[in-house]
């Protein structure tokens, strides 16, 4: 495939992969903790690497449009990166495929429990809080929103290896 016509393709391709994070968000919703976003962005960053991150920041984009650029958004910005950087690292690390689940589901597991701490200072600036609260804030919210999140986000995981070979297969097909 020519060059231009493979760009045009991935331009398309990712549009739709943020589009369908975004849908899936606002879909799940209702259920707190339980959402696609680790399994999306782990299974984008497995397969298109550092390419993973236009997906990503399409879906912060509609996010903002969606629910406005207010203040909250600026977590938006970082509070998905760590989710990237550690596929970015576990991908280039050859595992048993038990081995790879547990861990990719530990992974998605472990950016649950720290939500809570990566929005929290963002958070606290926003509620004007002093930064001494910072601790009493994070461990707020941490059994009532971190840990279902965590929970929710492991076994979302279970799914991310198989997504990951169906989208290198389709890939390798037809692209």
């Amino acid at each position: 495939m020519r060059s231009s016509a493979r760009r045009l393709k991935y331009t398309v391709l990712f549009a739709m992969f943020g589009s369908l994070m975004f849908a899936s968000r606002v879909a799940m919703q209702g259920i707190p903790g339980f959402h696609l976003l680790g399994l999306f962005i782990s299974a984008f960053t497995l397969t298109y690497r550092k390419r993973a991150l236009i997906p990503l920041y399409v879906y912060v984009m509609l996010e903002g449009v969606y629910s406005g650029f207010a203040k909250w958004w600026i977590l938006y910005l970082y509070v998905w990166l760590p989710v990237w950087v550690m596929f970015m690292l576990a991908g280039s690390v050859r595992l048993a495929r038990g081995v790879r689940t547990f861990t990719y589901m530990f992974l998605c597991a472990l950016h649950g429990l720290s939500f809570g701490l990566l929005c929290a200072p963002v958070d606290v600036w926003l509620l004007g809080l002093s930064f001494k609260a910072l601790p009493a804030y994070v461990a707020a919210g941490f059994f009532a929103f971190d840990v279902p999140h965590a929970v929710g986000n492991f076994f979302m995981g279970t799914m991310i290896i198989p997504l990951s070979e169906l989208l290198k297969k389709l890939d390798r097909r037809y692209y």
